[in-house]
């Protein structure tokens, strides 16, 4: 079981030099923010957001506000320094306690799912921040086999490994009309819409 005390120091330690080992491949994170709903207008959260990887891409999409929130306080910290913009906002907690206050268009989870303990509650819970009509997704840009092994080195103890992408999408299935099923050698992504009231 993945500790969350572990994982929180395990990013606070890497915070400083997350932005110079990022790997981005900017089609595949088009493709995904296009499944992801992710559109001039909308209101977006992003979850485990890190120092901020696709907060620039969501506001070059014209998106009307980004809340971006991470469980380590030093990924948080440096979100905010680099993004002061009136329309983000960063907060420092975890997702699946945190009140918003608002429901969103889109929830997106990029690059962090396998550090949830618990794949079942974490899906219920951010379903349940949609608006009607809005969309989650949960999305990695390299393969599920490139994730597993980049997470057996270093981040063994804070990764569950990634899921097959169908078991991921039963889960979205108990919440969500799934949209999006996508694993193969470049991506990794589900998405699911909820039914408009």
């Amino acid at each position: 079981m993945i500790e969350t005390g572990e994982v929180i120091a395990f990013f606070d330690r890497l915070a400083l030099q997350w932005d110079e080992d990022m790997i981005r491949d900017d089609a595949i994170i088009a493709s995904i923010l296009d499944r992801a709903g992710v559109a001039a207008g909308k209101r977006v959260l992003d979850v485990a957001c890190g120092t901020g990887v696709l907060i620039p891409d969501y506001l070059a999409r014209g998106v009307e506000a980004v809340t971006g929130i991470d469980i380590s306080p030093k990924m948080a910290a440096l979100a905010r320094e680099k993004f002061p913009q009136e329309k983000v906002r960063i907060l420092c907690g975890d997702a699946e306690e945190t009140d918003f206050g608002e429901a969103f268009d889109c929830v997106v989870v990029y690059n962090a799912f396998p550090h949830f303990p618990d794949p079942e509650r974490l899906i219920a819970r951010l379903a349940s921040l949609l608006k009607p009509g809005g969309t989650l997704t949960v999305a990695h840009g390299m393969s599920r086999e490139k994730i597993d092994a980049h997470h057996r080195g270093t981040a063994s103890r804070v990764s569950n490994g990634l899921m097959p992408a169908e078991e991921l999408a039963a889960i979205f299935a108990g919440h969500l009309t799934v949209t999006a099923v996508v694993s193969d050698d470049r991506m990794y992504q589900v998405a699911g819409k909820r039914l408009e009231a």
